[in-house]
């Protein structure tokens, strides 16, 4: 069993030039094929968050679906999905976000939270915060009452936390630079 977050760290592949050259990508693969790491990572989550009212993990495609899908089992919620635009069967709401070069959108079901609920918003990995601010957007849209946004990675060099201020933040592991 992984004891700290540093172990946990040690299963993260750093593949170098991916998807385009400069790039250092963090590959959370080789943490999830451990199986004694990716609990210790569920476990480290759920331990962040126990005791929280928590109705809905609302979690951003893809990798976020991993973890974010563990934890609302273990915490009792419900699961959310946002996914990328035309992805999603039913009547949705859509926001869009800034791009090194352009802009994308994510999309939630219309009826995905009840005005009220108490969310927390999961994603693998918290970069600039543009996609996770994003879903913010939506979950307030519609009435939900953002208690968290919990990342298995932060890469603090690009200072996401900066623009997602107002809202608790929990990563379990920073990189400083790349």
């Amino acid at each position: 069993m992984i004891n700290d977050k540093q172990a946990l760290a040690s299963h993260i592949r750093t593949v170098p030039d991916f998807p385009k050259r400069g790039i250092m990508f963090r590959d959370i693969s080789t943490l999830l094929k451990d199986a004694g790491a990716f609990q210790q990572t569920v476990q480290v989550l759920e331990a962040h968050y126990a005791g929280r009212k928590i109705d809905k993990i609302v979690c951003i495609e893809s990798r976020g679906f991993i973890l974010g899908a563990a934890l609302a089992l273990r915490l009792k919620a419900g699961f959310v999905p946002i996914r990328k635009r035309g992805k999603l069967p039913a009547e949705t709401i859509r926001e869009e976000y800034a791009l090194e070069y352009g802009t994308d959108s994510i999309e939630i079901h219309r009826d995905a939270i009840v005005p009220g609920e108490t969310v927390l918003i999961h994603d693998d990995l918290l970069a600039t915060g543009g996609t996770v601010s994003a879903a913010c957007k939506l979950v307030e849209r519609l009435g939900g009452r953002i208690e968290g946004l919990s990342f298995l990675i932060e890469l603090n060099f690009l200072k996401g936390r900066a623009a997602l201020g107002r809202y608790d933040i929990f990563s379990i592991i920073q990189y400083d630079a790349e």
